[in-house]
Order: structure tokens, then sequence, then C-alpha cells
């Protein structure tokens, strides 16, 4: 761990439960800066579907990954691992308190817990691969993957093209076989205490309802058009997941608006649903419910720098 340095302080837990304004009353208090670990609200144009915190919220104290990139600009988990340590090194150097926050569970697996080494990539090495597919067929690309990284094959088919080109791509760049990269795990340079927002499930269904509302009250319809008049990538994982998957489908004549609210509520309960399950697996996380009056949630969260 680098010079010793205390667990560094993560605020977790489903969509809507509070993780957003208890991690800036935190940062106020510790004269901390939050490392967001946000999937989605990375990327400038995506602000209502993502529920980003607001102007006035992030006024309030410095916040790192929120509209750094525009959509379309590749990201991952393992990017946002490497470089919110980064961040991080630079919060302390400044003897400011970093907090990590957020409930994109992949990019907090990849942080606190560590991934394999990120494999490199190459725009002329997967426009080269691109030009094969076209001229030789996917089936010809497949049997070259069987023969250099069975073990990736295994894993797939020929009609698995992008995960194909992708492994393909690792190869050419490196000489090592995509699978090999997973045989390697990277330990993160700092621990963490992680602390897991709670709340009674009804509860919880009842506030993700309202902030369905609340996304659509505020715009939610015109953002999802805004990035359709675009004319983006449909495949993007951000534009796939909940909060714009449904309000796109919806303006492309697939939903009714009632039946796009009442699919957007369900998606979001299912997803909150599969993030409790999530957390759950870490029996090391500290637990606590999001009812518990803000002043006992900043002592409990203040005093780790005592222990």
């Amino acid at each position: 761990m680098r010079a010793q340095t205390p667990p560094i302080r993560a605020i977790v837990g489903p969509t809507a439960v509070g993780k957003t304004a208890l991690g800036i009353k935190l940062a106020q208090f510790l004269d901390g800066e939050i490392i967001s670990a946000d999937s989605r609200q990375i990327y400038k144009e995506l602000s209502i579907g993502s529920a980003k915190p607001t102007a006035q919220e992030l006024a309030l104290v410095p916040h790192h990954f929120i509209d750094e990139l525009g959509l379309g600009e590749y990201y991952s988990a393992g990017l946002f691992a490497e470089q919110a340590v980064a961040r991080i090194d630079e919060i302390l150097e400044r003897n400011r308190t970093p907090i990590v926050v957020g409930g994109s569970t992949l990019y907090l697996h990849a942080l606190i817990h560590g991934l394999s080494p990120l494999s490199p990539s190459d725009m002329k090495v997967r426009t080269s691969i691109g030009n094969r597919l076209a001229n030789l067929g996917k089936d010809a690309l497949y049997e070259e993957l069987c023969r250099i990284d069975p073990d990736s094959a295994s894993t797939m088919d020929s009609t698995k093209t992008a995960r194909v080109m992708r492994a393909l791509e690792v190869f050419e760049l490196t000489g090592i076989p995509l699978s090999k990269f997973h045989e390697v795990h990277k330990n993160p340079p700092y621990s963490f205490h992680v602390t897991v927002l709670t709340l009674d499930r009804s509860v919880l269904y009842r506030r993700i309802e309202q902030r369905v509302d609340a996304m659509l009250a505020a715009g939610l319809i015109e953002e999802a058009q805004n990035i359709r008049d675009m004319q983006l990538d449909r495949t993007l994982p951000a534009l796939k997941s909940i909060g714009y998957k449904e309000p796109l489908a919806y303006l492309d004549g697939l939903y009714s608006l009632p039946d796009m609210v009442e699919i957007l509520k369900r998606n979001s309960r299912r997803y909150a649903k599969r993030q409790i399950t999530w957390f759950r697996r870490y029996e090391t996380y500290q637990r606590i419910s999001a009812d518990t009056p803000d002043d006992v949630l900043i002592e409990t969260l203040c005093h780790l720098s005592k222990e």
C-alpha cells in the first residue's frame, strides 16, 4: 500500500439510495474531493437520465469523472481504476481527502479489488481487422482466432464478431493471447473502507419511482431526443443503459409514453435489486441505513480517521 495511507472511504449502494448527498456532506466536512464511480456520469451529454449531480451540487466540492468524455469515446472499468488511482494520488498530495461515491459495480470492483491488466487497443489495427472481416467473412476471422488463442475462441463463436475482433487485436498488438491477460491479477495500491447505504426495499422502490417522475419532469425525453439527433451507434453501452434505452425506444415508436414510463420504473427497480445482490457478496463492507440521521452518518464515516 502506498506509504501506509489510511483506507480510502467509499460510499456505495443501489440507485436512488442517497449516495450523492451523503458524499457531498462528508466531503465538505473532511475538506474532500469526490471520485465519481458512475459509468455514465462521465459523459457530458448524459445528465438527467444518469442522475448526475446538479450544477449547484458540483459547485459545493470538487468532483472527478463527471462530464469528462463525449459520448462515443471509449471507456472501461479498467481505465477508470487506473485513472482513479492517479486522481487519488493527486488529491492526497494536496492534503485533501478522496471519497469514492457511486454505484457502478464493475467500476467499484476494479478500483477497490483490482482487475487483470488493461489490454491494449489501437485504431489502425482495429481498422485492419475490420477490413479482413469485410473481405474474408466472420468465419475466417474466427478460424484465425482458434489458431492463435483457442482458449478465448472456446468462449465464443463466429457470430460474436466484436469479441473475436477484440481478441485478434490484442494478439496483434502484443503477441500474447487475450486469455492470458486474465491470468494475472493487478492488486490496487490502496485499501478501502466501503460503506454500503441500505434502505427498506419498499422505501427504495418508492424513491426510484419518484426519481423517474422527476427525471421526466426535468426533460428526460428532450435529452434523449438530443442524443437521438446525434445519430450515434445505438450499441454504445451508455445508450443501452437504463434511463436511456427506454426513452430512445419510445422516440423510435416502440412504446407508448405510459408504457415507456412503466418499463423504465420496472427496469430501474430491477437494476437496484441487482446492485443490492452484488454488494452482498462483500462481507467486509460496512452497512448502514440511509435513514440514519445525517450527523450520525457523518460521525461514523469521519471516525475512520481515528482508527
